[in-house]
C-alpha cells in the first residue's frame, strides 16, 4: 500500500521517543513497510519464526497462546502506537509458541530487525532508547506475572484500566477476562463492585 511515512504515527513515535531525524529515517526506509490488515488476520502463528516487530499505526492487535483444549490465553493487547512481537523467537531463532492477530481492521508497520540494528548504529539516542525499552518491557512482564500470582481480580482489572484505558469499549468482555486470568462472570462481578463504589462516592460528595 502507498503510505507517506513522514505523516505517520510510526515516524512521529520514533522521532519523539528516540530522537530519530527525518534524514536518518530516509536511510531506514528499506527496512519497514506499511500493510493493511483485515479483521481476524494473523500476523504470526505458533510454530513460525518471528521475523518482524509490528508497530500499530491504527487498529488493534493481540497476542495469545492456545492450551491443549484450544482455549485462548491472551497475553497482550496492542492498540495504536504500541509495538508487539515475540522477541525471544527472534533472538534465539526458535519457533514461537504464540499467535498475533488483528481484532480490528488495522494498518501495521512491519519492521525488520535490520531497522533496529541500523538505527542504533546511526543514532546514539536510538540505541539508548532501545536499552530503555528493553528494561521497561522486563518491568512490565514482571508486573504482569506478579498480578496473576498475587493480585485480586479487582486489582488486576484496575491495573488493566490503567494500562489500556482506550480498550474498555473496544474489546469484548471475555477477552479482558482471558487477559486477567479470570472468568467472564468474575469480571462482571468486579465491574459491578466498582460501579457500586463509584455510586457511593458520588453520594458522599
Amino acid at each position: 500500500m502507498e503510505f507517506n511515512w513522514r505523516e505517520s504515527n510510526f515516524f512521529k513515535y520514533y522521532s519523539e521517543k528516540a530522537a530519530l531525524s527525518e534524514e536518518i529515517f530516509e536511510q531506514l526506509v528499506p527496512y519497514f513497510s506499511f500493510r493493511e490488515i483485515i479483521h481476524n488476520q494473523y500476523l504470526l502463528s505458533a510454530g513460525e519464526l518471528s521475523r518482524y516487530v509490528f508497530f500499530v499505526e491504527s487498529g488493534l492487535l493481540l497476542s495469545f497462546s492456545l492450551d491443549e483444549k484450544g482455549g485462548e490465553h491472551i497475553l497482550q493487547f496492542a492498540p495504536e502506537n504500541w509495538i508487539i512481537s515475540d522477541r525471544a523467537s527472534q533472538y534465539f531463532n526458535k519457533p514461537t509458541d504464540f499467535f498475533i492477530k488483528a481484532i480490528e481492521p488495522s494498518v501495521i508497520v512491519f519492521i525488520q530487525p535490520e531497522f533496529m540494528e541500523k538505527a542504533s548504529q546511526l543514532s546514539h539516542a536510538f540505541a539508548c532508547f532501545m536499552e530503555s525499552s528493553l528494561q521497561r518491557n522486563i518491568h512490565i512482564q514482571q508486573q504482569r506475572i506478579n498480578s496473576l500470582l498475587a493480585m485480586s481480580a479487582k486489582e488486576r482489572y484496575l491495573l488493566f484500566m490503567d494500562m489500556y484505558p482506550s480498550l474498555l469499549q473496544r474489546v469484548p468482555q471475555w477477552m479482558i477476562a482471558s487477559y486477567l486470568g479470570i472468568t467472564p462472570e468474575s469480571l462482571s462481578r468486579v465491574r459491578r463492585e466498582l460501579l457500586l463504589e463509584q455510586g457511593v462516592k458520588k453520594k458522599a460528595q
